[in-house]
Parts: structure tokens; sequence; C-alpha cells
């Protein structure tokens, strides 16, 4: 493979907010068999705020980091789940067309029965599974689109055949390895 040399190893981690942890952290761990790692921040700790923290993270004036909570989904990168207090009203229906981030996607043996999960968990499903686009297709690849019940869309994707783009490049796309989850 001729992958780009480079001191960056894997993407380690996603963050996103959401209005309860506990909540959010149960649908994963229903819907995906995630697991928490640990809190990096609890209740009961004095909130991550103030203008330091506001300049270090990025977050809006008055806003407080109030508990955050390391997840761990298989064999692929961390989900943080961050839960904060913010001065006056949130922005609401984030959807794939806007600019930020789109979605997270997780890679399933059986997407049947994942997005039953998902759906069991609190999510609700878009339309599929659907057969993979374009340069990705191939037998048995699908995907589907979700949303988690705070609003983060997310894939969920299968892809046991190569890809159709594969078949013009020695380069690959990681893919988790069978066996590998803890």
């Amino acid at each position: 493979m001729n992958y780009q040399k480079t001191e960056v190893r894997a993407i380690d981690h996603i963050g996103i907010t959401v209005p309860n942890i506990e909540e959010a952290a149960k649908f994963l761990e229903e819907a995906f068999g995630a697991t928490a790692i640990y809190d990096n921040v609890v209740p009961t700790d004095k909130p991550t705020e103030g203008a330091e923290a506001e300049a270090k993270l990025g977050f809006a004036k008055g806003s407080a980091i109030v508990h955050m909570r390391m997840m761990r989904i298989g064999d692929g990168a961390c989900i943080e789940l961050f839960e904060m207090k913010v001065p006056g009203e949130r922005k609401k229906d984030i959807i794939p067309s806007d600019i930020g981030l789109q979605h997270f996607a997780v890679y399933t043996d059986d997407i049947d029965k994942t997005k039953e999960k998902f759906e069991n968990a609190g999510g609700r499903l878009l339309k599929g599974p659907n057969e993979m686009l374009g340069r990705e297709g191939g037998k048995g690849n699908h995907f589907m689109y979700c949303v988690t019940p705070w609003g983060t869309f997310v894939e969920l994707i299968s892809y046991p055949s190569e890809l159709e783009i594969e078949k013009e490049t020695p380069l690959r796309r990681w893919k988790p390895q069978p066996g590998k989850a803890q």
C-alpha cells in the first residue's frame, strides 16, 4: 500500500455534545454495544468554564462542561460525550447538508440487526439499508443513515465485498477486522 507517511496514526476520537450524558451513553450501549471507559468530568466536579476554558476549547462565552465521558465502540475510534451548560438558546436540528461534522459511521457485520437495535434504543431510521453508492459499490455493500435521540446523524455501513474503486487503486480505506472488538 502507498499510504502517505506521516506522524499521524489515526482518528483517536470524535466529540459530541449531548443534552444528557446518561441518556446518550445508554443509547450508545444499547444501539452499538458501546462501553463507558471513564468520566473525565463528573457532575460533582467544578465545571470547566471561564475565559481560559473558552479560549482553549472554543465554546460560547458563559458555557460550561458539566460532564464528559469517553465511550468505546468495538475496534474503532472512541466517542467523547460532552454535557454542557449553555446560556441562551441552543441550535437544534443540524442536518447533513449543514457545514460541520455531517455524521459518523459505524461498521457492522449485520446491518439489519444493528438498525433494529438502533431503533429499539430510541433512534430514528431513515430509508434503507441501501446499496453503497458510486465507486463504493460491490456485492452486499450497504449503508443506512439513522438519527440519534439527540439529533446526531449516524451511518450504519457494511462492505463485505471489494469496493469498485479498489479495482483501480492499491490504496484501501480502514476497515475493522472481525474479532478485534474490545
